[in-house]
């Protein structure tokens, strides 16, 4: 029978030292020396004994607001919105917020919804007005000013902040791990993508959402994750985890708490907006069903494989190049597929010989949810950040994926450039083999992550904590007792036969 432990190590014990604790961390380390020693002054030391102003928590938030600046920097050529010559993609610099400012009629004065058709759910519309109307009326009184750089840098001061109060979640959740909180500071996918969308305010609430369930208030961390999925469809899928591992850990009335106020949310949210302006609130939806495949996406590299072989004209396509002709079965394939890596996650936590940790299943979902869907935009890797971190706080396999993430911006962009102008910037190949190694990456993390639920004595979250730190009323709560005697009940695998001496 398979047990949890009943009590968490208390946050103000010794914190990890990823010199000692990361292999990859140890080895880079003896570079400058090697490994933090026992007698060393640490400048992570427990909350409340701290003897110099720059502890580690203090250090992390310095670097993500650090990383933060050079983001706005990197974006400074595209803030005046005069885009000649293609320079948003010669410089990389291309934000929606500042594009978008322009084509949903903000500067004109359009109500989100009301007054135009927004292609994002309704808490990222409603974020978009709040800060776009503003700006607009000061241009009215004001024409000197440039509107567009206006309302870029209010979102981008809106968007870091949450960015950083991510990065605190993300502290705040790890208080003996403070370090891997510089994972998601110094992640070039931070420094790169930061402000492309709107996605940090969807992050945000996720986060907080999280936070709230570790801190056992379950209806909260409902509230906060339909508030999520609000603004981007995908913090609703936290719920899944939540439900299966309080299914398992016999919570289930927090869990059920926590999905039925987050619908709550989600509904009330929505709900004005749907009734009000029925058709233009659909817009959203209508994209995500008639949209073909897009770039970059496990269907993008198949549909380039196909090229290969077949022309793509009628009766002479290969299968991905069919799915893009027939997007309704597009759509049901990649709803199915998602679907059934779900129904997997499932399995997987309850036939664990330990519960897994919520945050590692919350990336497994999200994750299958990328690799399957048949849009993967380049801020989307955003999404995954701060789960890897909580998930699987490994430096090694990290910087591998944020490798290939640069890659693929650089891929991106020379695609764009190559589009624009009709003189490809690179070979179709390149922009393909990019893409597969960003799909490859996370396939990876996935395969390493459920490697770490399987020998739980892996985790390197369990290597510093009991049990799960995120887990709320999971945290240390032993199998529920149907599991415990279903368990029973399945007879033990046979033996296998010693071998024959020769």
């Amino acid at each position: 029978m398979s047990t949890q432990p009943t009590a968490g190590i208390d946050d103000a014990g010794s914190s990890d030292h990823p010199s000692r604790s990361d292999g990859f961390v140890r080895g880079v380390s003896e570079a400058i020396g090697g490994p933090l020693g026992d007698h060393a002054v640490a400048l992570d030391r427990p909350a409340g004994r701290e003897s110099r102003f720059w502890t580690a928590a203090r250090i992390v938030l310095a670097l993500a607001c650090l990383t933060l600046a050079l983001h706005w920097v990197q974006k400074a050529p595209c803030q005046n919105g005069a885009w000649q010559n293609n320079i948003q993609y010669t410089r990389m610099c291309y934000t929606d917020v500042l594009a978008l400012y322009y084509a949903e009629g903000l500067h004109e004065g359009k109500v989100p919804y009301r007054d135009h058709p927004v292609e994002y759910p309704v808490l990222t519309g409603y974020m978009m007005g709040a800060l776009g109307l503003p700006v607009h009326s000061l241009g009215v009184d004001d024409p000197t000013i440039n509107q567009g750089r206006w309302f870029y840098n209010a979102n981008a001061l809106t968007l870091g902040a949450l960015a950083v109060a991510t990065v605190g979640v993300i502290l705040a959740l790890r208080r003996r791990r403070p370090w891997d909180g510089a994972l998601f500071a110094l992640a070039p996918a931070l420094f790169l993508t930061a402000t492309v969308n709107w996605d940090f305010l969807a992050i945000g609430l996720a986060a907080f959402g999280l936070a709230a369930w570790a801190k056992r208030q379950p209806a909260l961390a409902g509230v906060l994750l339909g508030l999520g999925g609000a603004a981007k469809m995908w913090p609703l899928f936290l719920l899944g985890p939540i439900l299966i591992l309080g299914l398992r850990a016999g919570r289930l009335r927090a869990a059920l708490t926590a999905v039925a106020t987050g619908l709550v949310a989600l509904v009330a949210v929505n709900l004005p907006t749907a009734i009000r302006y029925p058709d233009n609130w659909g817009r959203f939806f209508e994209l995500n069903t008639t949209r073909p495949i897009d770039w970059g996406t496990l269907w993008y590299i198949g549909r380039y494989l196909d090229g290969k072989v077949n022309t793509g004209a009628p009766g002479d396509q290969g299968p991905f190049q069919w799915l893009n002709a027939n997007i309704p079965t597009l759509n049901n394939l990649s709803y199915a597929l998602f679907g059934l890596a779900c129904i997997g996650v499932a399995v997987l936590a309850l036939r664990a010989p330990r519960r897994p940790r919520l945050a590692q299943l919350a990336f497994l979902v999200v994750a299958a949810f990328l690799i399957f869907s048949k849009v993967w935009s380049q801020q989307f890797v955003l999404w995954l950040l701060p789960l890897a971190v909580l998930a699987r706080p490994r430096w090694g396999a990290f910087l591998a994926w944020q490798f290939a993430e640069v890659c693929y911006f650089v891929a991106f962009y020379g695609e764009l450039l190559g589009s624009a102008t009709s003189r490809p910037v690179f070979p179709e190949g390149v922009f393909v083999l990019a893409s597969s190694l960003r799909l490859g990456t996370v396939v990876v993390l996935c395969v390493l992550i459920v490697k770490d639920i399987l020998h739980p004595e892996r985790d390197a979250v369990r290597q510093t904590y009991l049990d799960d730190p995120d887990g709320g009323v999971l945290d240390g709560a032993p199998d529920a007792s149907w599991l415990s005697k279903l368990r029973r009940r399945t007879p033990a695998p046979e033996p296998e036969p010693a071998p024959t001496p020769a």
